[in-house]
């Protein structure tokens, strides 16, 4: 769309008012509306004025002005809103230099597409995550100086089982049976239908709903593939239509990696795949293995030989190493395979058809800010396409079923943040090239998770210790 078509298109559904919407540093939307008699072409050329230093990871108080400027091909009607209001997308620029802002999570991805195709490698990258979240009844929680708690709570949480306060009619997943039983053990087929015909309603196709292995209301949506910034683009809009249609039934939705103990983890597996000229750049029809090419198997060299510094973006929290444990699915082992789910990178084996032939990168989880993590992991596979980099011979046995021999001869990923975050500052020059991340961008992003994750969380006790330790 052009902004001359959002302007008709606003008159033409009656728009009241226009909110318009940017990605913090960390990874979270942030918006502010204007009634839209102040909505004009202009708006998109001039731009819209903010105060950057009231950002998490923007700027300085000193350097505190900074402009929206509006994409209008990102306009949607608001599915929420009791007044009409259209929604926008915005790049961020600087109102001193004209500059677009190098912190801007969204210019970051913008610029990985491009060193893309300025590298000649290929024509495109497509992406397509599938998103995890939990969905409870009620959240609970608190931190002061002498107390730290949590409750969740789920009507279908197998936890209840027993719980006599009220009438129970049984039909609750049993820990680690969630994947996929029919109503009446599946409690929110309605309210995941409802997800997908909102998230239809503004543009995203849906190809599969489903309730996840987890008891206590695990699920999944999975969005059909997209290029790299809208696909970006659309995991905020997912998460923020997900939350809005949950808590419009009573519900609440989180992505925490890992909300219950000895349960799975909240995961957001990312296909993705390289094209040019119309041609699947990964399949190779006379690959013995999995059909795929040199060019997949040198991209896939690429992100396991920089996993852990990838971690950083991938999985970016401290609780995102309470799901990268051993069990549970999840794929903490450096290998690839072609159906082996324990391998952090899978060949799908659906369909041997050109256009189905991708990569499964299995670590990341939706905690991520999607526009630092798809291009990110871009990054790290054109370094391997770039320097020819051959991964290990793949893993198709149960990693978790080897000799303790064999296994200790497999990488792990980064077993806390802290360690990622180190790995990330020896090993980032990849994510330089191209000028897609910047260092002041890489800085930053180190910076501030060690002060307001790693040592937050490192400072307080933890509940659990008392039942270990208090006695002691």
């Amino acid at each position: 769309m052009t902004s001359k078509e959002v302007i008709e298109s606003a008159k033409k559904n009656k728009v009241e008012i226009v909110d318009v919407r940017f990605c913090d540093f960390v990874g979270l939307w942030q918006h502010f509306s204007i009634p839209v008699s102040e909505f004009s072409e202009d708006t998109f050329t001039e731009g819209l004025g903010f105060d950057g230093s009231s950002i998490r990871g923007f700027q300085t108080i000193d350097e505190s002005d900074m402009l929206l400027m509006p994409d209008p091909d990102t306009a949607f009607i608001d599915p929420f809103t009791e007044h009409t209001t259209l929604n926008l997308i915005c790049n961020i620029k600087d109102p001193i230099t004209g500059q677009k802002y190098s912190r801007d999570p969204r210019y970051v991805a913008q610029k990985a597409e491009a060193y893309l195709k300025d590298t000649g490698v290929a024509d495109v990258s497509y992406w397509g995550p599938e998103i995890e979240f939990y969905m409870f009844d009620n959240v609970r929680f608190n931190q002061t100086y002498n107390e730290a708690f949590y409750h969740v709570d789920s009507e279908e949480g197998f936890w209840n089982s027993g719980d006599a306060t009220k009438t129970n009619l049984g039909h609750k997943p049993r820990y680690k049976e969630g994947y996929f039983p029919v109503s009446p053990m599946d409690h929110h087929q309605d309210i995941r239908s409802e997800m997908v015909r909102t998230l239809q309603k503004v543009g995203i196709t849906i190809e599969v709903h489903h309730h996840e292995v987890g008891t206590g209301g695990q699920a999944e949506i999975d969005m059909r593939f997209g290029e790299l910034t809208a696909m970006a683009d659309n995991v905020l809009k997912y998460k923020y239509i997900v939350k809005n249609v949950a808590k419009q039934r009573g519900k609440t939705v989180t992505m925490m990696p890992k909300p219950l103990f000895m349960d799975n983890g909240t995961g957001m597996h990312v296909h993705q795949s390289l094209w040019k000229g119309g041609k699947n750049l990964f399949f190779d029809a006379k690959d013995s293995y999995a059909l795929i090419s040199e060019t997949a198997r040198h991209y896939i060299g690429g992100i396991l030989t920089h996993a852990l510094a990838l971690c950083a973006f991938i999985a970016p929290t401290t609780n995102s190493y309470r799901r990268l444990v051993p069990g549970y699915e999840a794929p903490i082992n450096l290998a690839y395979s072609k159906r082996n789910r324990s391998a952090c990178i899978r060949i799908p084996m659906y369909s041997k058809s050109e256009k189905a032939k991708r990569i499964e990168f299995r670590c990341p989880d939706p905690s991520a800010n999607p526009y630092y993590a798809f291009s990110a992991m871009l990054m790290a596979g054109l370094d391997g396409i770039e320097k020819k980099i051959e991964p290990p011979a793949p893993l198709d046995k149960n990693i978790y079923d080897l000799e303790p021999e064999e296994q200790a001869k497999i990488k792990g990923v980064a077993g806390s943040l802290e360690e990622a975050l180190d790995n990330l500052e020896k090993d980032h020059a990849f994510l330089l090239k191209g000028n897609v991340f910047t260092q002041d961008v890489i800085d930053t992003w180190i910076d501030y998770k060690r002060t307001n994750e790693v040592d937050a969380i490192r400072l307080r006790p933890h509940p659990h210790e008392f039942a270990l330790y208090y006695d002691i």
